[in-house]
């Protein structure tokens, strides 16, 4: 029985093609290229390789771009205010201290005091002489005068500073406000804070110096009536 012809030549083939050497069968996994061979496998094994190098390599940059970013923040945290009202500051306490220091006859110290209060406004002082008595009134006077005179010039020294309180706070706030970082607000939080102080320090002046002439006042007029009831005692004694 004979084979047909197409069944005999697809045999042949067949058989002539597992006659070849293992070199000339042509396989799908790999191909040859101008005497290279190309592996799909290996190949898209390098590409997901490159992929997570470049992966790596742009995470690394985002860190390294963090961190200048943070450094940057630091370097604006550390620097810092370019202004200063330090020494406007002192200037006014100086010269608010300084009017206080002139402090005419009974000045601001507890010696001072105690003696005045001695010589002028008790004991001896509306008991004695005629002469000594009338002296020591105007004396007495004369310390209430200087007293109420002493609180005006501390009052008028505050008021004076207020142009230059208004000036010193503008500047900071202005400072705080364009700060560009924590060193500077916190530098122009502080310098609020000691003008503040010094704020209060001119009320307490003021507030003292008036409180002194007042004090002065009323002991003159207790001296006063002292002085009044010896005098009294002496003219019904003449009598």
């Amino acid at each position: 029985m004979k084979l047909p012809s197409y069944r005999r030549a697809a045999l042949a083939a067949l058989v002539a093609a597992t006659m070849l050497p293992p070199a000339l069968v042509v396989r799908p996994a790999s191909a040859q290229v101008g005497g290279i061979v190309h592996d799909p496998r290996n190949y898209s094994q390098n590409i997901l390789t490159a992929a997570r190098t470049l992966e790596q390599i742009n995470n690394q940059i985002k860190q390294l771009q963090n961190q200048a970013t943070s450094l940057v923040n630091e370097a604006r945290n550390l620097e810092s205010l370019p202004v200063s009202t330090l020494q406007e500051l002192q200037g006014q306490v100086d010269r608010t201290r300084e009017l206080l220091g002139e402090a005419q006859r009974v000045a601001f110290d507890v010696g001072d005091i105690q003696q005045a209060f001695d010589a002028r406004y008790r004991g001896a002082a509306l008991s004695g002489p005629h002469a000594a008595m009338v002296a020591n009134a105007e004396a007495r006077w004369n310390d209430s005068v200087g007293a109420f005179q002493d609180a005006m010039k501390v009052q008028a020294g505050v008021v004076a500073g207020m142009d230059a309180t208004r000036q010193s706070i503008g500047t900071l706030v202005t400072a705080s406000q364009s700060a560009t970082g924590a060193l500077q607000a916190a530098q122009a939080g502080n310098q609020l804070l000691a003008l503040q102080s010094r704020q209060l320090g001119d009320l307490a002046a003021a507030i003292a110096a008036q409180g002194r002439a007042e004090m002065l006042g009323a002991a003159r007029a207790a001296s006063a009536e002292a002085e009044g009831r010896e005098r009294f005692r002496r003219f019904r004694k003449g009598n």
